[in-house]
């Protein structure tokens, strides 16, 4: 029976989605790896970091501009923010025109996690794509056109 099942790719290492998941999950292992010490899941690790990279243009981010940074769910991000806040990485504040919304602000101990985070993520990122040489940039590139081509779907 198995031998009649029909695969387009014939091995795991011909499929890009095999791949890309080996691939994710190893990734994921690495920087679970290095913020664990930090007391930082990747998931607030990337909260953050959209927190920051908002807040060098804009004074009044929103939980709402932070989902949207990051393509994540908006519930997902209301319980994460509400972590990092126990935390005392972030601070949340009355809107001042909208009453719905919260304005979100990186305290100075979320500054200092994430800047420690940062280092170690970057440092961990240079590691494992190593392998690729002179080939990352055209990685990123081949990445960046497969998420744009798939973000409507």
């Amino acid at each position: 029976m198995a031998e009649q099942i029909e695969f387009k790719f014939k091995s795991p290492e011909e499929s890009p989605g095999y791949l890309l998941g080996q691939m994710t999950l190893l990734w994921q292992r690495k920087q679970k790896k290095v913020l664990d010490p930090l007391n930082l899941t990747q998931t607030q690790f990337v909260l953050l970091a959209a927190l920051a990279w908002l807040s060098r243009e804009n004074d009044q981010v929103t939980q709402v501009d932070i989902a949207n940074q990051g393509n994540a769910d908006r519930m997902m991000v209301s319980k994460v923010l509400r972590t990092l806040e126990e935390k005392q990485f972030i601070s949340r504040q009355e809107h001042q025109t909208d009453t719905r919304a919260k304005v979100i602000k990186l305290t100075d101990a979320g500054a200092e996690v994430l800047q420690e985070a940062l280092a170690a993520i970057e440092d961990a990122d240079i590691d494992f794509f190593s392998p690729l040489g002179n080939d990352l940039s055209t990685f990123n590139r081949n990445m960046v056109a497969v998420i744009e081509r798939n973000k409507s779907e």
